[in-house]
């Protein structure tokens, strides 16, 4: 049975950024195609929610709730709850992660 995959309203706002920001700067075409990919990997995540690994900079301090899947650069971080898999982040792995993550999932 598959997983219901629900997004946080920060992953939501994430995505609407992230999708705003590439139809500015690389035009329309591209925003579409990473919107596509990055709901695709939702897909993936419905079927397989244990697929992902353990962000590293959680990992490091012991942390094993949150799991994360890429569609680089971007990394989306997630955690499995019964049969729902909830999107709490997603980001260009390129920015400084560890704050980003204590930020939004320690500090919550």
């Amino acid at each position: 049975m598959p997983f219901s995959v629900l997004l946080t309203d920060d992953a939501a706002d994430d995505l609407a950024h992230l999708y705003g920001y590439i139809h500015r700067h690389d035009g329309p075409g591209k925003a579409g195609h990473v919107l596509k990919r990055i709901e695709g990997a939702f897909g993936s995540l419905s079927e397989n929610p244990d697929r992902g690994a353990y962000p590293k900079e959680l990992l490091s301090i012991g942390i094993r709730e949150y799991r994360e899947i890429f569609f680089k650069p971007y990394r989306i971080i997630y955690r499995v709850m019964d049969e729902r898999v909830y999107v709490l982040l997603i980001a260009d792995g390129r920015r400084d992660m560890l704050s980003l993550l204590q930020r939004r999932l320690l500090q919550a």
